[in-house]
């Protein structure tokens, strides 16, 4: 009966309070086991337990607060979103919802367990895209200036596959935070001299979020990372570590694993392009859809003047131009309309074409090879300047979760 009273008591121990809720030590110890059989998996060299321990626990702490703030602020994640993303996730491992829930048994975790799990994914990414992403924006002088800066730099072309170690201090931290970071950053330089891998480094002391994932940052090109960064890489050996550097964030140490040059000019096929739609709804049957564009078909094929008929009775946008649709890149138009595009001639008009805007006649005006490189590398820059300013703002605002919130671990013992 003792035995079975200290198991209780065990299994409900609070690890951390956050706020109005706990993190239990069950829950610790189950994300444990998860996060070290990906990173086993992974053959990442593991962190010392307590390490583990501590990076696990304070990625659950981030987690829980972000989540109290969603239910808080009335952001919940349906069950037929839920069903439709673990069916999305069975097919991409080609298995049935059966013999995923098997696969999952098999590892030691339960369907019910796994559906928590996932919810909890879509709300903080949906919390995230709510008070982060949504607020992002980036100007087109922006943008001119990132081009500027690439164009200007030898190395624009280049990517860089990299990991990395952050030892963070506070923007205006007080002298002893900083030293007791310098220190920290001392046990690094030597644990990486004495020959321990750098992802085991990583998990064992980085600040990063993606700490326990070996400080993995995948391949960035030249102008996805801060100048700190760059002028640091283009000097360094593949496979080397750099020296230590200092940002207001705190203190870098990169490893270059791998290096690649840059892409060759964009150059597509544009089709220039009009069309006249007949949309469907409540008072446009399929019937009556259809017959309406093949009495325009009709008219066509008897000499009638593709312009005038599209002011007349197409139903989009582009009817007061005649249904010109004007260059069209691939991609710009769903699937269907695309096919039957692509498959006419210069100046041949398609016979009925059904997509899901309803019925359309598509006639091809002319094509032409186009040079798309500024225009792709306008939309690329918008992107990473936006991932950039995204991300930064992103940890800003877990950061300042955290600062608010009332936190107090139960476990610093083990630390």
């Amino acid at each position: 009966m003792t035995s079975q009273a200290a198991e209780v008591v065990k299994i409900d121990r609070i690890v951390a309070i956050v706020d109005q809720t706990v993190v239990t030590e069950q829950e610790l110890e189950s994300q444990i086991r998860t996060v070290t059989a990906q990173l086993q998996k992974q053959g990442t060299e593991l962190p010392g337990e307590n390490i583990l321990r501590k990076q696990i626990l304070e990625r659950l702490i981030s987690d829980t607060l972000q989540l109290q703030y969603a239910a808080q602020s009335g952001l919940k994640v349906d069950d037929s979103q839920l069903d439709k993303t673990i069916e999305r996730i069975a097919e991409q491992n080609q298995l049935t919802l059966t013999e995923f829930a098997d696969a999952l048994a098999k590892d030691g975790v339960s369907m019910g367990k796994f559906r928590a799990d996932i919810r909890n994914e879509i709300t903080i990414a949906r919390l995230r895209e709510r008070e982060v992403d949504s607020r992002i924006n980036v100007s087109e002088s922006e943008i001119d200036n990132f081009l500027t800066t690439q164009a200007s730099s030898n190395e624009n072309q280049d990517e860089y596959e990299i990991a990395h170690i952050l030892i963070r201090t506070p923007e205006e931290g007080a002298t002893e935070d900083v030293q007791k970071a310098k220190a920290k950053v001392d046990e690094v330089i030597k644990a990486l001299q004495a020959g321990t891998n750098f992802a085991k480094v990583s998990a064992s002391f980085s600040d990063a979020p993606n700490a326990l994932e070996g400080g993995s940052l995948g391949w960035k090109s030249s102008t996805q990372m801060p100048a700190l960064f760059l002028d640091a890489l283009k000097n360094m050996q593949v496979g080397s570590v750099s020296e230590v550097l200092r940002s207001p964030n705190g203190f870098h140490i990169l490893k270059l694993i791998s290096k690649r040059g840059g892409s060759s000019p964009l150059v597509i096929e544009q089709t220039h392009a009009r069309h006249i739609l007949i949309k469907l709804s409540e008072v446009t049957s399929e019937n009556e859809g259809k017959k309406k564009i093949d009495l325009i078909k009709e008219r066509l094929d008897n000499g009638e003047k593709f312009e005038v008929l599209a002011r007349q009775f197409s139903e989009d946008g582009s009817a007061s131009n005649g249904g010109d649709l004007g260059w069209v890149n691939p991609g710009d138009t769903v699937p269907l309309f695309e096919k039957a595009m692509n498959e006419l001639k210069d100046g041949q008009i398609s016979s009925t074409v059904r997509t899901p805007f309803g019925w359309h006649v598509i006639q091809v005006l002319e094509r032409r090879k186009q040079d798309m490189s500024k225009e792709a590398a306008r939309l690329k820059a918008r992107q990473e300047i936006r991932k950039r300013k995204s991300e930064e703002a992103y940890q800003d605002w877990v950061r300042e979760l955290r600062d608010r919130a009332f936190v107090e671990l139960r476990l610093e013992d083990k630390f």
